[in-house]
């Protein structure tokens, strides 16, 4: 696996999570119905305030010093319970298949101990086969499936607990 880091995101990289949010979106329009608007854009989802909120914690990607993607852990959760969410989670076309998202998530995990619900639009083939396959590799059988709506859109949540790590 190349060498990859994540690099807490500052005020001074709003530009960046934007322009990286076009090719989140460009992305995902693939499944969903996710039109440009009149000026070639996609009209992103995440307010600035998402940005800004507290319990948002931005974080971009880069494999051996170049910008590769980027996610976010956040606390906006729809299971009971639930204090952490991976809200945006996108890895450059480029990089994918290699094991960055894998370390990536792997690394927020680690990071961040507690009662974690990561989710999917059941629409999205590549997320669905992504999260089916590392979630019981980090917690093993030990989260439990919930099917809910976000935004209109059937979605699959894994909720579970990550354990600080041992010292």
């Amino acid at each position: 696996m190349p060498s990859v880091e994540l690099h807490v995101a500052h005020r001074d990289d709003l530009d960046t999570l934007e322009n990286l949010m076009q090719f989140y979106t460009y992305d995902f329009s693939e499944w969903l119905p996710l039109p440009l608007a009149e000026h070639g854009f996609f009209n992103i989802r995440p307010s600035p305030d998402y940005w800004r909120s507290p319990g948002t914690r931005a974080f971009l990607i880069r494999v051996k010093d170049e910008l590769a993607g980027f996610v976010t852990v956040d606390d906006v959760t729809h299971l009971d319970g639930a204090e952490y969410n991976i809200g945006y989670l996108f890895v450059s076309r480029r990089f994918r298949g290699q094991g960055v998202a894998r370390f990536v998530v792997s690394t927020l995990l680690s990071r961040f101990p507690g009662q974690w619900q990561i989710f999917h639009v059941d629409a999205n083939p590549p997320a669905r086969l992504f999260w089916a396959k590392v979630i019981p590799e980090f917690v093993g059988a030990n989260f439990s499936l919930h099917q809910r709506s976000v935004d209109g859109y059937p979605c699959t949540f894994y909720r579970f607990h990550c354990w600080p790590p041992s010292s």
